[in-house]
């Protein structure tokens, strides 16, 4: 490291100013007239700058250790932040340790792609560099390692400096807490992101409920293992004891929009399928307006999954079911008028779906793009139609109602996941879910992330 260097060079001028020393005291051992005072007054400059030395490098010290501590901190904040203001939050933590980026030859980066130790380059690294001005090290012959530029009284000039820098690397690690329901409260809707009325009979297993706003639970206790809200869990929607608040918890699927590909409709007659249609080799079908089914349809499994892209409409399935293995269904478009961006149909019907286990669409049955605000809202969740997905259903802008109940697919196992902007599950409405079946699932949970120091 550029410190190390620095260090090195110093203790070689120490030893060459110490033999030049003795050299002096030899010179004049034959002649003792005066020798104190002269030996004395040559080594003076010498030995002023040995004694500040001490000093200096002492400073360098304790600048390093701030330096380092500033680094960790902000690489630990960085990756707690996860989003896209990550940046935005290192520097500030770094500001608060006295590293101001481009302040007093401060120079502050960072990256959420630095290698990680452990193999993989998605770690969020810091670095921190700051230079020191030299003030008695020169005169034992340390040159600093650095030129900097000095403006003062609107003059320019150069002068040679100590570069010191720290390094960090942290890594998202998820907390034990992670969530099958998470309400958003993004859209300010409701002051009660979550609400159960009546004796549902609701049930989430090794998985919590979460809301960016406030939770209630009337007549319906303990529907999750956890419950985590803005003010804690007070009417005991969690098994586990009521825990105080909790900071609001990011969108953690809005960067799935970045697989949705160009809308390449130009008008939106929609479509009515009798059958399965000609998936394309890639994989992905698209819907330009309304999809709505006239008989009973299902998509197979395929390798890397089946992904259906409507724009601009919605799926209707009528009185039929609509099943899929390794099949997400993406609503995409504008909010345009008369657009909607939801599955509907009648208690006849259904969905069936099975999210794919691997791929960009992993663990994902259905999915609204987050730039979707109008057309989102689902009254009768899992009534019209019945709704049986493995998967997660992502509406983060919707407000839904459940008023029927939600249960694993034919084809797969207990894991189900939803994330809207507010919810309420009515007395007739039911949510059942086992988180521990998600990973199997492909799904990553919602948690909280909390950065922490590697390497």
């Amino acid at each position: 490291m550029r410190f190390s260097r620095a260090v090195a060079v110093l203790r070689f001028s120490l030893r060459r100013a110490a033999l030049t020393i003795a050299g002096t005291f030899r010179a004049f051992a034959l002649d003792m007239r005066g020798n104190v005072a002269i030996v004395t007054a040559l080594a003076f400059p010498t030995l002023l700058g040995a004694a500040g030395l001490g000093i200096e490098v002492s400073h360098w010290y304790r600048v390093q250790r701030a330096l380092q501590n500033a680094a960790d901190s902000a690489a630990i904040a960085a990756a707690t932040n996860g989003s896209a203001t990550y940046a935005a939050e290192g520097l500030a933590v770094a500001a608060t340790y006295g590293f101001v980026n481009g302040v007093n030859g401060t120079s502050v980066t960072l990256t959420d792609k630095a290698p990680c130790p452990a193999g993989g380059s998605n770690c969020y690294g810091v670095t921190i560099t700051r230079s020191v001005p030299l003030i008695l090290s020169h005169l034992v012959g340390y040159r600093g390692n650095v030129t900097v530029e000095i403006v003062k009284d609107g003059k320019s000039s150069s002068a040679r400096q100590t570069s010191l820098q720290a390094q960090s690397l942290a890594l998202r690690i998820p907390t034990p807490r992670a969530y099958c329901v998470l309400a958003l409260g993004n859209d300010g809707a409701k002051f009660d992101d979550i609400v159960v009325n009546g004796g549902s009979k609701s049930n989430l297993t090794n998985c919590g409920i979460m809301s960016n706003n406030d939770l209630t639970c009337n007549g319906s206790h303990q529907i999750a293992d956890y419950a985590d809200s803005s003010s804690g869990d007070p009417s005991g929607c969690g098994r586990a004891p009521n825990r105080g608040p909790v900071p609001r918890l990011g969108d953690p699927y809005s960067h799935l929009a970045s697989n949705i590909p160009a809308n390449p409709c130009g008008s939106y007659p929609g479509e009515q399928w009798g059958s399965v249609p000609a998936i394309p080799p890639d994989g992905v079908y698209t819907v330009c307006g309304n999809l709505k089914l006239l008989a009973d349809v299902a998509i197979g499994s395929r390798p890397g999954g089946t992904v259906i892209v409507i724009y601009n409409g919605q799926l209707d399935t009528v009185g039929h079911t609509f099943r899929g293995t390794d099949l997400t269904v993406v609503f995409a478009g504008t909010n345009g008028p008369g657009y909607s961006h939801i599955v509907t149909g009648t208690n006849k019907g259904g969905i069936d779906i099975t999210a794919p286990k691997s791929g960009p669409w992993k663990g994902v049955a259905i999915y609204q793009a987050p730039n979707l605000t109008t057309g989102v809202d689902i009254t009768s969740a899992g009534n019209g139609p019945t709704w049986n997905i493995t998967g997660l259903v992502y509406l983060p802008h919707a407000s839904v109602t459940f008023s029927g109940a939600v249960n694993k697919s034919s084809s797969g196992n207990a894991c189900f996941s939803l994330v809207v902007d507010n919810l309420t599950v009515n007395g007739t409405g039911m949510i059942l879910s086992n988180g521990s079946d998600c990973i199997d699932a492909g799904l990553d949970l919602p948690s909280y992330r909390r950065g922490r120091l590697v390497g």
